[in-house]
């Protein structure tokens, strides 16, 4: 018989890390009312540093109140349709990238919170969340074109190694940032022209000595001295695209004392530019489709990380994997465990 129950992750007390404040609860499965449909989560994507984040209420555009469910990214398949429902029937796969709907073995919601995959792998669910922020943060906020000298940090990350092969694909010249020579190696394979190992180089006398004509496009979602060395080598009209702060996590950004960023940008005629997903929601439909078929017509590469994460037990040990800077590619936690 069918269990009448499923199991999530709900943020019960607010607290330095996720898993001190996020406990494993199990809840009755919900029939979907008139326009809903309920999909059973196959696989889940983490955003370590938005869930850690999450769990001490320091995110400024996300008001919570306590209990709260939690996790942004899944894929699964439909198991039930409400009434009204011609989008999707039992059996498809629908992704979801609203917060709230990711750790979760079962999610009911309206239809409007899922979008359609071709099936519900790992692969669709990556390009559904990461790849859509990959192209929409290079077409969309960077503006990047054919030719450019593109920089990216984090290379070798669940973003950037999306961000990389596209601006690649783009016909860019690509820079990119990683730690050690295995990740080095993994982003040189996917098309960057130059890799800089900021353990061993100095990542602004690089970017100085290799390119003086400096880059057109950066994409930073690190923050620190990254930012500084993108910064002072942007180019005349460069566009430094802010994805993110990782090395703020702690909430005590370095205080800097330098000439305010104007001097920076000005006689260069250059920007420094927020990327925020969710502002940006009327393009993700068309850049969901595009990476579809780059990944179907084989241009497009989705690695995942080495560390196999099962059930909800695993989304802790997938968050603390991204937040140890060790990970290489997307980090995933397959739901429900389907074997190898």
């Amino acid at each position: 018989m069918e269990s009448q129950t499923y199991r999530a992750i709900r943020l019960d007390r607010i607290a330095p890390s996720f898993r001190e404040g996020a406990d494993i609860v199990e809840l009755p499965l919900a029939q979907p009312g008139p326009g809903e449909i309920r999909v059973r989560n196959l696989h889940c994507g983490v955003n370590a540093i938005f869930d850690t984040q999450i769990a001490r209420n320091a995110v400024d555009y996300v008001k919570i109140a306590l209990p709260t469910f939690t996790g942004v990214e899944a894929i699964g398949t439909v198991e039930a349709v409400g009434e009204g429902v011609t989008e999707y029937a039992v059996g498809d796969a629908a992704a979801t990238v609203r917060f709230t709907g990711g750790y979760r073995e079962a999610n009911t919601a309206p239809v409007a919170s899922f979008t359609p995959a071709p099936t519900a792998s790992r692969e669709y669910l990556a390009l559904a969340s990461t790849g859509v922020s990959a192209l929409i943060a290079l077409e969309q906020i960077g503006e990047v074109k054919a030719g450019e000298t593109v920089a990216i940090s984090a290379a070798a990350g669940g973003l950037g190694h999306f961000l990389v092969q596209l601006a690649v694909l783009k016909g860019c010249r690509v820079i990119g940032v990683a730690g050690g020579a295995e990740k080095c190696a993994f982003v040189a394979s996917l098309g960057a022209e130059r890799v800089i190992d900021y353990r061993s180089e100095d990542v602004g006398a690089v970017l100085a000595a290799e390119y003086p004509g400096g880059i057109d496009v950066a994409v930073d979602t690190v923050s620190g001295t990254i930012f500084d060395a993108f910064l002072a080598n942007i180019a005349n009209h460069g566009r430094l695209v802010v994805g993110g702060a990782a090395a703020d996590l702690e909430g005590k950004p370095e205080v800097v004392t330098a000439p305010r960023i104007a001097h920076s940008i000005y006689y260069k005629g250059a920007s420094v530019r927020g990327f925020m997903n969710g502002l940006l929601v009327p393009h993700w439909d068309d850049a969901r489709t595009r990476l579809f078929k780059l990944y179907e017509d084989g241009k497009l590469r989705v690695q995942f990380d080495s560390q196999r994460n099962v059930g909800l037990e695993g989304i802790y040990d997938g968050i603390e994997r991204l937040l140890s800077g060790k990970s290489m590619g997307k980090v995933i936690v397959d739901i429900i465990n389907q074997g190898e």
